[in-house]
């Protein structure tokens, strides 16, 4: 930019201070080398590179709670393309809760116009027809106002590649619209079994679902395939299943194995939960505080109940209980929502067909067990092994068993998931997949010993409505993985099913 170009154009001042912080972030503009990285990779690494080199949207999104390995997700892309001899002037990475931004107007644009001037030396266009387009990536921006229409101006004017990631479901939603047609979005939960694998040094599979569509899980065959996989890898998947068992899902506690969980409990309780419920929901729309004890105690119930229907009248008597605040049912429901936003927990909607609302809750389905371990100070085992000793928690671990399988299935991208209520004549249903206009029905019955036609009423029940379009049914078990008397039923365990992804 020229001199002229600059008093037509003045620059908006970032402050000392941010400027200082995007130095300190990006060391590499300054021949410095970058943090130490984990030497362990999430899947989701692949998959931004894959979409990336794709090329079909100029945005990738992921969508995530927080901790579960995003922000390092971007640094070993970062260090990638680094170690690929790209320019480092050509990246920038701007994690927005690290910066003081309240006054400064449309926040993206301005950082992306000083880093054209002060780092890359060129506009993003000038950059990308001389063969160097600059690489953007953005950590944190659901609590940046109008995040997505400033991101929507510059992928509309500019030949750049951004990276994106949030930990709000509601306003990366809304960023989604405005980005229509711009955007590839990448759904990331807490670790898969195949992850923890890697996260223990153990040598497994790959993801059974390739990432590339949904297709694959409207065939029997792929159900059938993915027990006998689950068989053939017995060793790695139990053993990667008790780890689970015994402590959840999240990055951290597989990283520092060596470590007891009642630390590791107290620090996922300090870094996830209070960090949401304290910082990132404290405050709503139009300034409105909210009241981090109600937040606390909902998500205490939330964790009381998972994989379970309760009503919204129970859970008020329940708060009023415990706080002796008379507090209503709307609150309580928004207030639940708000924790589903910020990505603790999952509500799966009940079941809907030709636009007929069934009757019914939201099954309430945590991010992960170990959440509910560390905030209830409780640890459930769902390992075969370990609940065959404790056989007094069968009936709290098939709860969250349907849980975790909730929790599975959401972390999928484009994956539509219900739950059939019990209604006259038609058994309830834990979960029903809705792909294009097939539905699959998955039961889980979590339990020593199947018995084909009782454990499998609700399943025949939603095969045989010829409206559910169903072709065959899921059972998920405990341990059982034989073929069912039952032609239209595929049953596999828990664990094998946890290696879809």
């Amino acid at each position: 930019m020229t001199e002229g170009d600059s008093l037509l154009f003045p620059q908006a001042s970032l402050g000392d201070s941010n400027v200082a912080a995007l130095r300190r972030l990006n060391p590499w503009w300054e021949g410095k080398p970058m943090q130490v990285l984990p030497k362990t990779r999430r899947h989701l690494v692949g998959q931004i590179r894959r979409r990336m080199e794709a090329g079909l949207a100029p945005v990738v999104v992921v969508r995530g709670p927080r901790r579960i390995g995003k922000t390092v997700a971007q640094m070993q892309l970062i260090s990638d393309l680094l170690s690929e001899g790209v320019d480092p002037r050509r990246i920038l990475h701007v994690q927005f809760d690290e910066l003081s931004l309240s006054r400064l107007q449309e926040p993206i644009l301005r950082i992306v116009d000083w880093f054209e001037t002060n780092v890359l030396g060129a506009s993003l266009n000038q950059a990308a027809h001389a063969g160097r387009p600059a690489f953007l990536f953005l950590d944190e921006v659901q609590n940046l106002e109008a995040w997505a229409p400033q991101l929507k101006f510059l992928v509309d004017s500019s030949s750049v590649k951004a990276f994106v990631t949030g930990s709000s479901a509601l306003r990366i939603e809304q960023g989604r619209d405005s980005l229509a047609g711009r955007i590839s979005t990448l759904e990331s939960g807490v670790l898969s079994l195949t992850e923890i694998g890697i996260f223990r040094g153990m040598s497994g599979p790959k993801p059974f679902l390739a990432d590339n569509g949904l297709g694959p899980l409207t065939q029997m065959a792929f159900w059938r395939d993915l027990r006998s996989h689950g068989e053939q890898h017995a060793p790695f998947r139990d053993a990667a299943f008790a780890s689970f068992s015994e402590r959840g899902g999240y990055p951290l506690v597989h990283e520092r194995a060596e470590v007891e969980w009642s630390l590791l409990a107290d620090q996922l309780n300090e870094t996830v939960i209070k960090r949401v419920i304290q910082h990132d929901l404290r405050v709503g729309e139009r300034g409105r505080k909210r009241d981090p004890n109600l937040l606390e105690e909902l998500f205490r119930l939330a964790c009381r109940y998972a994989g379970q229907t309760p009503t919204v009248e129970f859970l008020v008597k329940e708060v009023r209980q415990s706080l002796g605040a008379n507090v209503g049912a709307q609150r309580v429901t928004s207030y639940l929502q708000f924790l589903a936003d910020a990505l603790l927990l999952r509500a799966i909607p009940p079941l809907e067909i030709r636009l007929k609302r069934r009757r019914g809750r939201p099954k309430i389905c945590l991010i992960d067990h170990g959440l509910r371990a560390s905030w209830l100070q409780e640890q459930i085992p769902l390992a075969p092994a370990q609940l065959r000793l404790h056989s007094n928690l069968t009936s709290i671990a098939g709860h969250i068993a349907e849980s975790v399988v909730g929790s599975v299935l959401g972390s999928i991208h484009g994956l539509d998931i219900a739950h059939q209520p019990d209604r006259p004549g038609e058994p309830e249903v834990d979960f029903v997949l809705t792909i294009g206009a097939t539905r699959i029905p998955i039961e889980v019955k979590y339990r020593g010993e199947i018995r084909s036609g009782e454990h499998t009423q609700g399943l025949r029940s939603f095969l045989g409505r010829t409206v559910n379009n169903a072709p065959f049914g899921i059972l998920l078990t405990r341990d059982f993985e034989a073929e069912l008397q039952d032609p239209d039923i595929v049953a596999l365990p828990l664990s094998s099913f946890m290696l879809l992804r």
